[in-house]
């Protein structure tokens, strides 16, 4: 028998005004729909599809097809005053994950779920849309929200600047949510300076030579060599790095060996780097090439290896981060609601538009314990408490309200 999880309803949002209050259960209606049809990076089409009808129905002037299934939407505020114009982001795509939830709104794609709330920052966003268009009366200047695909890989921040998002009109600053199961709803985590940390990984190949398990002296066994490779990076962290820093080396994959009494004559590992200061990703790269090839060296084996740097970290501006803290202080119910110190070791492509233009990217509480919504992202039971979803756009709003009046 399918169970359901109880309507959000409008529980817990005192401090939302009564306007957004009445878009909730419309916000939840989009949200439900956009988790059904999970779409993974840049095949976002359906999505693309979905939001695209709903703007042109509010008369919302917008752009699709922006790398690939990307939009950016305008809203041009009525009100007289300057002319700046703040960017809003929210990604789109869904993970390769299997959906355990048993809900009515159920993942319908076999292998794809939206196990992170990019379901939730979506509906968000055209909630802020739609309300922002009929009320251009209460604000000056533009607002240009970015529909963005592939944030979980392999990117879609970066093909939509160089496609221009952040021009025509030029974008003065940003700001992005995300929904987050290790904060209880209502929630908002935000800090200035380094918020969330690059990311970058390597694919290692070891060349050994293979053999009988019972004549390794005839061999190059490159299981050993492997093992002592993921031991050996572990003292980066530990000996190489500075203390007062944080960074993180992950090997995440290592695959070997066909049979029980045959020593492999490859091994192939993979692994992530994490780190907040940008002056690491050199060192990293170079450092762990120098302990693989000393370790090969050292057994007689060769590598192969592939280094990428894929995120930078996302760092916020004081001045807008101040500017989200200060809209919290008035949405969340006390001001205890506020984490000015959050900061956390996951990456985020935001990062790309925050190295264009100043802005800031913060947290909004989306568990509830009470009602089982407290799993974490990426699991396949991940599912969020729904009022969080008239919270985010009431966070938009006031900092629309704020930074452009």
């Amino acid at each position: 028998m399918i169970s359901t999880i109880p309507n959000s309803g409008t529980e817990n949002l005192a401090h939302v005004r009564l306007q957004i209050r009445a878009l909730q259960p419309q916000l939840i209606e989009w949200r439900r729909r956009i988790h059904q049809k999970p779409e993974l990076g840049f095949q976002e089409k359906l999505t693309a599809e979905y939001i695209s009808q709903k703007l042109q129905s509010w008369g919302i002037e917008h752009q699709t097809g922006i790398a690939e299934t990307g939009i950016v939407a305008i809203i041009k505020g009525e009100k007289s005053g300057h002319g700046k114009v703040l960017g809003i982001r929210a990604d789109m795509d869904a993970l390769p994950v299997k959906e355990e939830n048993e809900v009515p709104y159920c993942s319908q794609y076999e292998g794809v779920m939206h196990a992170c709330g990019h379901d939730g920052h979506t509906a968000i966003a055209m909630g802020t849309a739609y309300y922002l268009q009929q009320h251009r009366q209460d604000f000056s200047g533009t607002v240009k929200i970015i529909f963005q695909p592939a944030e979980e890989g392999p990117g879609g921040a970066k093909p939509m600047i160089e496609a221009g998002v952040l021009k025509n009109p030029d974008v003065d600053a940003m700001i992005g949510l995300h929904l987050w199961n290790d904060l209880p709803v209502g929630t908002v985590g935000v800090r200035p300076g380094a918020f969330m940390a690059a990311i970058s990984y390597f694919n290692c190949t070891i060349l050994g030579k293979g053999g009988h398990g019972a004549l390794p002296h005839q061999t190059v066994d490159s299981v050993i060599v492997a093992a002592q490779i993921v031991n050996a990076l572990q003292t980066i962290v530990a000996r190489n790095v500075n203390p007062l820093e944080s960074a993180v080396v992950t090997i995440g994959e290592l695959h070997a060996g066909t049979r029980m009494n045959v020593i492999a004559d490859t091994a192939r590992m993979s692994g992530s780097i994490r780190y907040f200061n940008t002056d690491l990703a050199e060192f990293f790269e170079k450092r762990i090439e120098q302990i693989i090839a000393g370790v090969c060296q050292t057994h007689g084996a060769n590598y192969d290896l592939e280094y990428v740097n894929l995120y930078p970290p996302v760092i916020n501006d004081p001045e807008i981060a101040e500017l989200v803290r200060s809209v919290a202080e008035t949405v969340v119910e006390t001001p205890v609601n506020i984490i000015p110190e959050c900061q956390i070791m996951g990456s985020e492509d935001m990062s790309f538009f925050l190295q264009e233009v100043p802005g800031c990217y913060f947290f909004l509480g989306s568990a509830n314990a009470e009602k089982k919504l407290n799993y974490p992202h990426h699991h396949p039971r991940f599912d969020f408490d729904e009022t969080a979803l008239a919270m985010g756009v009431e966070m938009f709003v006031r900092c629309v309200e704020k930074f452009l009046n």
